[in-house]
């Protein structure tokens, strides 16, 4: 299973309440954890602005002018954005707080947010869009990836296929393991990919001679 530095990478954690001291406080709290931050004003500005392919989650308050919380998460299915939802509010009730659950986010929290509660909900979150966002490559996509690789990317890329660990790769090709690790990384990244169970997966059914 990937770690929390690896999940870091390539996702972002897109952030949308109308609060400018809301979306400051958690923005600065989530950077210093290392996590990539979008914050919107308004559920409107996130629909116009954002990438919904990149991986990730959404923190989504439920009360805001001119399209609330729930609203947003009713029109994104509608829209098959299949970003996981963490709601985060002041005004919560039970009654809320059940249908936004049953309609699919993954936790509801209070203001003011723990810490704690919050980097734990978070977590899951995104490796369920990363796992959603490697299911959506397909093996003809995969294969074009692979195909725009750079020649010291398709090399590594062929000795993980063979199960090759880090040290004997840096060995092979007389590199660091550092340098070993960053286009490592590089070729997960391109393929959305955050481990090696999940590469082998990714990678199955694409055309491999390419490699060659």
């Amino acid at each position: 299973m990937a770690n929390a530095t690896d999940i870091r990478q390539g996702t972002i954690i897109r952030i949308v309440d109308d609060d400018d001291d809301i979306r400051d406080a958690l923005g600065f709290m989530l950077e210093c954890k290392g996590w990539q931050v979008r914050a919107y004003a308004s559920a409107r500005d996130f629909l116009t602005q954002d990438s919904p392919s990149i991986p990730g989650c959404l923190l989504l308050d439920i009360r805001m002018p001119d399209m609330s919380g729930v609203q947003l998460q009713t029109l994104m299915k509608e829209q098959r954005i299949q970003l996981p939802i963490i709601f985060i509010t002041g005004h919560a009730d039970v009654e809320t707080a059940v249908a936004t659950l049953k309609a699919g986010a993954l936790d509801f929290l209070q203001k003011p947010v723990n810490t704690i509660a919050l980097i734990e909900a978070i977590e899951p979150a995104v490796r369920i869009s990363l796992a959603h966002s490697c299911g959506q490559l397909s093996p003809e996509k995969v294969t074009e990836v692979l195909l725009e690789m750079s020649p010291r990317e398709k090399e590594i890329t062929q000795l993980l296929l063979l199960g090759v660990s880090n040290k004997e790769i840096a060995e092979r090709l007389s590199l660091s393991q550092r340098t070993v690790h960053g286009h490592r990384n590089n070729v997960y990244r391109k393929l959305r990919v955050h481990n090696l169970h999940d590469f082998l997966q990714c990678v199955r059914g694409a055309d491999l001679s390419i490699l060659s």
